[in-house]
């Protein structure tokens, strides 16, 4: 059997220290065996395959697209670290103050601390690696202010700041001949008796099943928010793979209900739906308007107006939508036209080209028609602080497939340097976690499970296509759990999830001459549900309105539900209460916060 690799893979099977072995077994099934296999090829996923290779430990790195595509290619705006090459009276303690405070102080304190302690740190390792960070005449990195922050902490590279990340970690992987395969689904996580020992998938390409055995597995496979019909993420990325892969090995999945909804979503092509603007619209001066031609945000935040906060306009979009004001197409207006053509061609290049690509629209001269999309999944696996362990002995969660860190509103900037941070920690701690392993217990039955599963798919006499009931789960989750939910929709919800259930249980999958993509997609389908059922089942337990999430039937936020939704797929929601932050931080984080835009870029 042949095995496909990416072109930064060794070719051969065996590399030394961060090798791995690969076998055929008389079931037909490729076998592969590492020490810590990484299922997720982004950012997060490289940075603790780095840290692993480093360390001379064994790793496989894992993916179901192109690693020189991966979802962490798409963040634009920057990095955070509180370096102080522009502002030096900015600090750690002020960073994570920041943090707490725009999470609307549902954020883990402790998991916030580490963040911004070790975030300088990770600045210095892209720095080291090669990363072409914008910088000042003098040599010093450049930082620029993002919406929330107190001083300018943004590190960035123009406006691809993900993208150069992605590509300095792919090159410092290749120098450590780390093994990418980035064909292979990963459809179940092996465990038993509380302890992983590997996880089961099958080659996209030419539908080889394959088992891999690890004593340790980190799963950085990204969030849910391909949930809804208005998406900021790619098709089959993002698809909830993470939270069922988790709960089923024995996981918990917290603050399900918490997804950040970015204002500005195009509505058209279909297939592009979702696809953002960048935020810099607004930020260089973009106005919002109404089918009526009314400036709106008028109405919600006379003072910031466009530059309010991400979850703020979110919400004013959405209200003009849902009580008539908004366009045919269901979105409302955001033009630049009047801006200087220089302007928006030096400012904005990419959203002028991507209009002119996906609408042939010169937004020079036209308004483009936007909605809010759903964009980050806030919530996600949940992970211990001090290293990102799941509660399952030997698996770790980390990037947007963890929680802890946003809470119900992300401070912008933040994601990309937490991949740095606990991509680090992770890898740190898987090494030492298997370098203390005297056995491991291999399970058949878990196997065979995953085995049966597949099979069943494959050769079952199902019925049902899966991107139809994929469609179907995204219109119903637009429907009843979108910027604005209610009991009443949530639990209306929940009933047509039921009733699709009983569909999915008739599932098909379908290979072709050009792969095994219908069967991706029926397991991306299995993720989707089980990640929507904890969505919504979370937000209905959180009676609240609180950063991104807004309960028309609940308009206030409530100090008794000052905590995180617990949710598994054994017993559903419960609720823990979050530890007060320490001295260092908790008294900057109260204190009242200059909400001016003026020279700020919006989130």
């Amino acid at each position: 059997m042949q095995t496909h690799t990416s072109p930064t893979a060794p070719t051969s099977p065996s590399s030394g220290a961060t090798g791995t072995t690969a076998t055929e077994t008389s079931s037909g099934e490729r076998l592969l065996s590492t020490s810590v296999l990484v299922i997720g090829t982004g950012g997060a996923g490289l940075r603790a395959s780095i840290e692993l290779a480093e360390r001379g430990i064994q790793v496989l790195a894992v993916g179901k697209r192109r690693a020189h595509d991966a979802h962490t290619t798409l963040a634009a705006g920057g990095i955070n670290a509180a370096l102080g090459t522009m502002d030096p009276e900015d600090s750690w303690e002020q960073h994570a103050a920041d943090t707490l405070r725009e999470s609307y102080f549902l954020a883990d304190p402790a998991i916030v601390e580490v963040v911004a302690r070790g975030a300088a740190r990770g600045i210095e390792d892209l720095d080291r690696w090669g990363m072409p960070f914008a910088r000042e005449e003098d040599g010093r990195i450049s930082q620029r202010f993002f919406g929330a922050h107190k001083y300018r902490r943004t590190a960035y590279a123009g406006d691809y700041t993900g993208l150069e990340i992605q590509r300095t970690l792919m090159r410092r992987a290749a120098e450590l001949r780390v093994p990418i395969v980035d064909t292979i689904y990963i459809t179940r996580i092996l465990a038993s008796d509380g302890r992983v020992f590997g996880a089961y998938g099958f080659d996209i390409v030419d539908g080889v099943p394959v088992v891999i055995h690890a004593d340790a597995v980190i799963l950085a496979a990204g969030g849910h928010n391909r949930i809804w019909r208005q998406t900021s993420s790619r098709r089959d990325e993002n698809t909830g793979d993470s939270f069922r892969l988790a709960a089923l090995a024995g996981g918990k999945i917290r603050d399900a209900e918490l997804v950040q909804f970015h204002p500005s979503g195009l509505l058209e092509p279909a297939e592009a739906a979702g696809t953002l603007v960048s935020e810099a619209a607004r930020g260089e001066g973009g106005i919002l308007r109404n089918a009526l031609g009314e400036r709106f945000m008028e109405r919600y935040d006379p003072e910031r107006m466009e530059l309010s906060t991400r979850d703020r306009v979110a919400l004013a979009n959405y209200t003009e939508i849902a009580e008539g004001r908004g366009t045919e197409k269901g979105g409302v207006y955001l033009d630049v036209s009047h801006l200087p053509r220089e302007v928006i061609m030096s400012k904005l290049p990419r959203v002028y080209r991507t209009l002119i690509d996906l609408q042939m629209l010169d937004i020079t001269e036209q308004a483009v028609e936007v909605a809010p999309t759903a964009h980050y999944s806030m919530g996600g696996v949940w992970v211990r602080p001090e290293d990102h362990g799941t509660g399952v002995d030997g698996l770790y969660a980390i990037g947007e497939a963890s929680s802890g860190l946003h809470g119900a509103n992300r401070l912008g900037g933040n994601s990309l340097i937490e991949l740095l941070v606990y991509g680090r920690i992770t890898g740190t701690d898987a090494a030492e976690y298997v370098s203390g392993l005297t056995q491991i217990h291999r399970d058949p039955a878990a196997v065979s499970e995953a085995r049966d599963e597949m099979r069943g798919l494959l050769e079952g006499e199902g019925t049902e296509s899966p991107r139809r009931l994929q469609r179907a789960l995204r219109d119903l989750m637009t429907e009843h759990a979108g910027v604005v939910r209610s009991e009443e929709g949530l639990t209306a919800g929940l009933e047509k999830l039921d009733a699709l259930q009983d569909r999915v249980s008739r599932l098909t999958a379908h290979p072709d001459i050009a792969g095994f993509d219908d069967l991706a997609h029926a397991f991306d389908l299995y993720g989707s549900m089980l990640a929507a059922r904890a969505t919504l089942e979370c937000a209905r337990e959180r009676r609240e309105t609180r950063g991104c999430h807004n309960r028309s039937d609940f308009p206030e936020q409530s100090e008794e539900m000052r905590g995180n939704m617990i949710w598994t797929p054994e017993n559903g929601v419960s609720f823990e209460r979050i530890a007060d932050a320490p001295d260092s931080f908790r008294d900057l984080a109260n204190e009242s916060m200059d909400d001016s835009p003026k020279g700020k870029l919006v989130e």
